[in-house]
Formats: C-alpha cells, structure tokens, sequence
C-alpha cells in the first residue's frame, strides 16, 4: 500500500519486548486473537451489529471488546474533526488501539465509517495482515437515509453538516471484503451469524498454528 506507520516516531525512542507471547495469551483465553473491521455508512447498522456480535462472543467464552467510531471520539479522539487528516488520525489512533488489544489478547470489533480505502489499508498494515478482517456493511444510501438514525443526513442535504459521508464526502466501497452485510435483507441475527462463523474459523488455535512466538507491546 506504499503506507509508513513508522512515520512521527521520535529519535532516540526504542521499543522494549515483554515476556508475555501472543501463543501464551491464545493458551490463557483459548483463543487467537483479531480485529473485525466493520466500514460502512452512517446508519448502515455497523454499531449495532458490532454490540451483538461483542454480546454473542462474550456469552460463548471469548474475550471480545468493541471500538466504536463515535464513542472513541468521545475520549481519545475527542480532539479531532471531519476534515480528511482528522479522519485518518481517528482511524490510525483507532487501529493503533486495536493493534494493542490484540496484543493483549482480545478480539476486536472495530466499528468506523472509514470512507476511504487508503486509510482502510492503513488501518489493515497497523494492526496486521494475519490479525485483520474487513467487513462491509453494505446497506444502501437510500436506506441508511431513510433511517436517519440521528438526523444527520436530514443536517447534511440541509447544508448544516459539511464533509458527511455519502452526501457531501465520497466512500470508497471495499473491492475485496472478507464479508458484505446488508442491513437492509438481513436481520441483525443473521448478520452476527455470519460474523461469530468468522471469528470461530479465524480464531481457533488451528487457524493461528505457527503465530504467536513473538513478543509484542
């Protein structure tokens, strides 16, 4: 992707291993661990989707935690805006997250609009290739607009929202998703369905054989 994650690292700033190996937190949980990357519009389903699958996993022994695009910048993204930059440093902060609670060990749902492709493979390259699963939600415009949720398209055609994606701002659809939901011909249920099937291939200790010999954070 020709994208450096190694940009903004001070001189003289030195990473310090643990002891602690991803093979060693996979035997404490029973399980690898990875970030699902839900991307979609505003009102496509994403969060909601992404709360049933955490309770869904969580009910059925696995250590899952959600990132959620809106409430992440409630706190540690709480200083940014919509213009482009900020979006891709609320996305790199986001993955960056992500990146760190896999190393701990947990399975990550990452809830972002995240329009663009470039920072999607930014997000892929931070967190990892093997540990990284991109999911479309695929809903229609006219469907998420219909829903207006929040009233935020109704403030986006009526000019008093700028650079909102999918009326003023492009989203770029993923060419090649691990998975495509849509909100709108299937239910949640059947949509979590489909994800915890994921999670339960790319999870199991088999699917991980030969990664975790490395120290991580």
């Amino acid at each position: 992707s020709g994208v450096s994650v190694q940009a903004g690292i001070p001189a003289n700033v030195f990473r310090t291993g643990g002891r602690v190996r991803l093979a060693d937190r996979r035997r404490l949980f029973g399980h690898a661990a990875m970030t699902i990357w839900l991307t979609g519009l505003s009102g496509a389903g994403k969060s909601t989707i992404a709360y049933e699958l955490e309770a869904r996993l969580v009910n059925n022994g696995f250590s899952a935690v959600v990132l959620d695009g809106d409430n992440l910048r409630h706190g540690i993204n709480r200083n940014l805006g919509f213009t482009e930059a900020d979006r891709r440093e609320n996305l790199r902060r986001a993955a960056e997250v992500a990146r760190l609670m896999n190393d701990a060990g947990l399975i990550v749902i990452c809830s972002c609009i995240s329009p663009l492709r470039s920072d999607r493979e930014m997000a892929r390259e931070i967190v990892g290739e093997r540990h990284f699963a991109e999911v479309f939600v695929s809903t229609p415009l006219a469907v998420c607009e219909q829903r207006d949720c929040k009233g935020l398209y109704a403030k986006a055609r009526s000019g008093q929202i700028a650079n909102f994606t999918g009326v003023s701002s492009p989203y770029e659809a993923p060419e090649q998703a691990g998975l495509a939901l849509d909100t709108s011909a299937q239910s949640v249920d059947e949509c979590v369905d489909s994800l915890f099937g994921l999670v339960l291939h790319c999870c199991s200790p088999a699917a991980m054989e030969g990664v975790g010999d490395e120290y991580h954070i």
